[in-house]
């Protein structure tokens, strides 16, 4: 059972684990242990989740989510297999803490009169130092 928050816990039948070979050193300690460890969570089927949890959720996830709806943890950091299934795990709950905070509306705002003013007053001025840069006639001079 996984624990993410007072409201919130993952049963075990949600969670599969499956040990495979890590990449990278080791020496031959790779080649015969499996300490890799991949965790998949049926996130889609998963009574313990809300719907709109699920959604922030995926996009979240991003590649890491399945077409059938379950999210897949690789993890394969260090040489301890116990050690590499915290770390999946603490991956997947801190996913799902995020996932939890709601985004904020966005509040639509006007841009004040002072604001529009200085803004008009800037580009007239920018539009004279402009203008000044121009030919100068013969009856200038």
């Amino acid at each position: 059972m996984l624990v993410i928050n007072e409201d919130i816990t993952i049963q075990d039948w949600e969670l599969t684990e499956q040990f495979i070979r890590a990449s990278g050193p080791g020496g031959q300690n790779v080649n015969k242990v499996a300490s890799a460890v991949e965790l998949r969570f049926e996130a889609e089927r998963s009574p313990s989740v809300t719907a709109p949890v699920k959604t922030r959720l995926k996009r979240l996830a991003g590649r890491r989510w399945t077409k059938d709806g379950a999210i897949v943890i690789q993890c394969d950091e260090t040489r301890s297999q116990a050690r590499n299934r915290e770390l999946a795990q603490e991956r997947l709950a801190e996913l799902i803490r995020k996932a939890l905070v709601a985004p904020k509306r966005r509040i639509k705002t006007k841009p004040t009169y002072g604001s529009k003013q200085r803004r008009l007053k800037a580009k007239k001025v920018r539009g004279e130092v402009k203008t000044m840069r121009g030919r100068v006639s013969g009856d200038d001079l």
